[in-house]
């Protein structure tokens, strides 16, 4: 059921990703309207940035399978790593609502998009989709990236933990067919601005599909009472309504993700 849980989050995961700046900086720099003033077709530009996306979700994976062939061979018991799935959905949950003062790492780092003009299609195309691909290498825009990984390492088999970080890396470059049926300037930025006025929501389903784990592993740990608790504690973080900016627990402002 954890690997279930892990294929779930992390497709959700890897969409939230769209609204990162990384991910809306590349629906307006890989589009078919860029890529024709470059003299390149979209569809092979998308497809080198596909193959790199999920090169860098087998490279998530193949850190996640590492830790859960670890796992396995050292005998995790299954309520323990029920535990620490509960544990991380709680944490994540609590980093992506806008009630708790607290946020794990989101790692603000863009690609270089002096890649464009630098480098050949292939390169600038399947290296910014490695690096979106991994999860890890640029801005992570909900705590669910976090889970994901968990879980995946908790699912006690090291293929299906492989296999979820590539899920993940394809997720991620599939959202360059985002902007596939774009053909003017015009029309790109009308929908990068529909698509960035759904950012709020975005995250709001991101933390619900944390709390749902939450609310699984409590039923599994506890049974259903718990699960019931679980669903409307971690249920109301996740949907709270954003209040603006918070103070961080040192003092400085902390933007909405």
């Amino acid at each position: 059921m954890i690997a279930v849980l892990a294929v779930v989050v992390a497709a959700v995961a890897a969409m939230r990703g769209v609204w990162s700046p990384c991910g809306l900086s590349m629906l307006s720099s890989l589009n078919p309207v860029s890529e024709r003033a470059r003299g390149h077709r979209f569809g092979t530009t998308a497809a080198w940035y596909l193959a790199g996306a999920v090169a860098g979700g087998a490279l998530l994976g193949g850190a996640c399978a590492l830790v859960a062939e670890v796992l396995a061979r050292g005998g995790l018991p299954a309520e323990w790593a029920w535990a620490l799935a509960f544990t991380g959905s709680t944490v994540a949950v609590g980093s992506d609502s806008r009630l708790v003062r607290y946020a794990l790492p989101d790692h603000p780092r863009q690609v270089d998009e002096r890649w464009l003009v630098t480098y050949r299609r292939w390169i600038y195309a399947g290296g910014f989709g490695v690096q979106i691909g991994t999860g890890f290498a640029t801005y992570i825009m909900t705590a669910a990236v976090y889970l994901t990984a968990l879980l995946a390492a908790l699912n006690g088999t090291a293929t299906i933990a492989f296999w979820v970080g590539v899920e993940f890396g394809a997720v991620r470059g599939l959202s360059i067919l985002l902007v596939a049926a774009v053909s003017t300037p015009d029309r790109l930025r009308a929908l990068i601005a529909r698509i960035d006025a759904l950012g709020e929501v975005s995250l709001r389903i991101a933390a619900a599909t944390s709390a749902g784990v939450g609310a699984v592993s409590a039923a599994v740990l506890r049974g259903p009472l718990a699960a019931a608790a679980a669903a409307l504690v971690l249920g109301a973080l996740a949907v709270a309504p954003a209040a603006g900016v918070l103070a961080s627990p040192t003092g400085s402002a902390r933007a909405p993700r």
